[in-house]
């Protein structure tokens, strides 16, 4: 038997009781996993001793000793989180076409662009609302975001100097005009940088991220790779597609020769109708996507370089450490207004970048209204209100805390309400499997990053029988 729960908070008084533990088969030859649905407590039990675990004795009597816990560390994530980082669109123009965008082609051919002084006044207001509640010395986080923030070059790096102190930059970009000047100007600020790529080709990769002219743009987005070489703070994301699903292994070995640090494998968000078109099926998907992390496994144990999968590392965090996760989509109500909010370049306050080509889900504005205000408004309390308790399927799922039944943009759009689930239900189910057999096997350690345990405190850890 072996029980793995940690923890990155202190628990707060005990709210009640949490009995039930229920099995969840792994496809794994000697283990499955017994969970607690309600705290996401687990343990990796011997499947000839599984009957005897679920009547009593040592696996249930930790559990019991720990469940108050565990539950009010749960109720702490999911409900009582505040904001500390915005996703801050400068810009609703993009010089691509992406077929998967969820921003509307019409927004991204002439939309809305900041100007210097508003993307100053804008860092002022959120400077306040920010300092209001967080620690001194914890600095919020500012991710500059798009449609493309480089279009809005002279105003987000003039605020990068200016406001360097006060907040953790962050931009995620399709590298199209990211010269010479501009990376030596972020990677000197620390900038995180995100990129785009969806194929180990130019062939591949194409296929779905191109200008409006339909020209493609692989050959750029490679350069910053090799450009960015050495830079511990960049990573590369991918959105998996019809188009590159039978690649993704070749992309994963493509990353890791240009020596990327870290990548994320983004299932489409099929949140509007031209990515609906190009999403793979979910069997598909989650084949080719586990078949491209065992591949990252076996690149590590050849060259001794770890190639992280950002968005499956978080889920390994949420199994062993719920409360430590960096992502906040793979929980339920998700991050969107709770832990994160999402600044539009009119000012307008959604809570998720996803819901920027969503009018209906405009909680207020920046420059007319406080922060507060916007994230106790309807259409915010929407989205921080769906909970897997309340979605069919979801509700009866006892691996409900470590998938979320993510998005809800996605969820909406393509069922007309939040209380239903999105898309790749399977994809999501398997990946936890698969994490849950690494555990099993004592390799989830290769697929995480290095120190990611420094800022938890062990609350449950015993060995094997």
């Amino acid at each position: 038997m072996t029980v793995q729960t940690m923890s990155s908070s202190q628990g707060s008084p005990a709210r009640g009781s949490h009995s039930s533990l229920v099995p969840f088969d792994i496809n794994h030859p000697t283990h499955v996993v017994l969970v607690n649905p309600d705290t996401a407590f687990w343990g990796l039990v011997h499947k000839n001793k599984m009957n005897e675990m679920l009547a009593g004795g040592e696996l249930m009597e930790i559990f019991l000793a720990k469940a108050n816990i565990f539950a009010d560390e749960m109720d702490m994530l999911r409900f009582h989180l505040k904001p500390s980082a915005v996703y801050f669109n400068p810009t609703e123009r993009c010089n691509l076409n992406c077929t998967y965008c969820y921003i509307p082609a019409k927004m991204r051919r002439g939309g809305n662009q900041m100007d210097k002084a508003t993307v100053f006044d804008a860092l002022e207001k959120l400077h306040s609302y920010f300092r209001s509640h967080m620690p001194a010395e914890r600095m919020p986080q500012v991710i500059f975001h798009g449609a493309e923030p480089m279009l809005a070059r002279e105003a987000i790096f003039a605020a990068i100097d200016a406001y360097g102190d006060r907040f953790r930059f962050g931009i995620q970009t399709n590298a199209t005009l990211l010269d010479e000047d501009a990376i030596a100007f972020l990677t000197s600020h620390s900038v995180g940088i995100g990129l785009s790529l969806d194929g180990p080709t130019a062939d591949v990769a194409d296929r779905t991220r191109q200008r409006w002219n339909g020209n493609g743009v692989f050959r750029h987005v490679v350069h910053a790779i090799d450009r960015l070489d050495g830079y511990p703070r960049f990573n590369v994301i991918c959105t998996i597609t019809r188009e590159n699903l039978h690649h993704l292994t070749e992309l994963v070995e493509f990353f890791h020769a240009h020596r990327v640090p870290a990548c994320m494998l983004n299932v489409t968000r099929c949140t509007l109708p031209g990515a609906r078109t190009v999403c793979g099926e979910d069997e598909d998907v989650s084949k080719a996507y586990l078949a491209a992390l065992e591949r990252t496994h076996q690149l590590y144990r050849e060259t001794g370089r770890k190639l992280v999968v950002a968005n499956f590392a978080n889920i390994l965090i949420a199994i062993l450490a719920p409360t430590a996760r960096r992502l906040m989509c793979d929980i339920s109500p998700c991050g969107g207004g709770r832990s994160f909010f999402a600044l539009a370049p009119s000012g307008d306050l959604f809570p998720c970048s996803e819901f920027i080509g969503l009018p209906a889900f405009k909680g207020g504005n920046l420059f007319t209204q406080s922060v507060e205000e916007a994230l106790t408004s309807e259409p915010f309390r929407l989205v921080s209100g769906r909970k897997v308790e309340d979605i069919a399927g979801c509700n009866s799922c006892s691996i409900r805390h470590f998938c979320g039944a993510p998005c809800p943009a996605e969820a909406y759009e393509m069922n007309g309400r939040m209380a239903q689930k999105g898309a790749f239900c399977r994809f999501y189910e398997e990946q936890v499997r698969y994490a849950m057999r690494l555990i099993a096997d004592g390799r989830h350690e290769d697929f995480l990053w290095e120190g990611w345990d420094a800022d938890t405190t062990s609350l449950c850890a015993i060995g094997s029988v």
